[in-house]
């Protein structure tokens, strides 16, 4: 009788833990559900526009933002997400400087900086019915001479955030090198058809 009363204490013991654990996946599980639902995706861009021409210096600044004083170009893609919760994910492969007469020919297809930054530019409300801009910046994040970078960031972003733009910036100076945008090579005149501008593909 003793052996049946242990076996029978044995038996719901395995059973409480097999129903206790089973609980807790199907609360972890409905934990990452939740996040994922609560974490969504604001932006995901697969192209980037190189700052050339106009865009060059402050006469033309976007949102503020001025484009470095020299033309950069990519020799092969830039790509990222933005999310809700102000997280940013940059991956960046071969930014550099163009092929350009402003650029000393020591730096033609090379990168100079250090780090590169991601910066995100929102238009909210400033709480008196009107709109304003405003802009949020990573900290850098190791760039290789070649252009290469991995930015993965967080930001605070505003309440509203609409119609945002990113920026790959400089690690050094509040200057940017690449923005959300895209430009067919078909349709470019001068050196914008040799790589000036982004590359889709690897």
């Amino acid at each position: 009788m003793k052996k049946l009363f242990v076996l029978l204490a044995v038996s719901l013991l395995a059973a409480s833990t097999m129903t206790l654990a089973a609980h807790s996946r199907h609360s972890r599980d409905q934990d990452r559900e939740r996040s994922d639902q609560e974490v969504q995706v604001i932006l995901a861009f697969d192209t980037m526009y190189a700052v050339d021409g106009p865009l060059l210096g402050e006469t033309n600044a976007i949102r503020g933002i001025e484009g470095d004083e020299a033309p950069w170009r990519i020799d092969r893609f830039i790509k990222g997400r933005l999310f809700t919760n102000g997280r940013l994910q940059i991956l960046v492969r071969g930014l550099v400087f163009a092929d350009d007469p402003l650029v000393p020919p020591d730096l033609v297809g090379k990168n100079d900086e250090d780090n590169f930054r991601g910066q995100v530019s929102c238009l909210t409300e400033d709480g008196t019915g009107g709109i304003v801009t405003t802009n949020v910046v990573t900290d850098g994040f190791k760039a290789s001479t070649s252009g290469d970078a991995f930015i993965d960031g967080k930001v605070a972003l505003p309440n509203p955030c609409i119609a945002p733009i990113v920026f790959v910036m400089a690690g050094s100076e509040d200057k940017w090198f690449a923005v959300t945008g895209f430009e067919s090579e078909e349709d470019s005149g001068g050196d914008h058809g040799t790589g000036s501008h982004d590359h889709n593909g690897d």
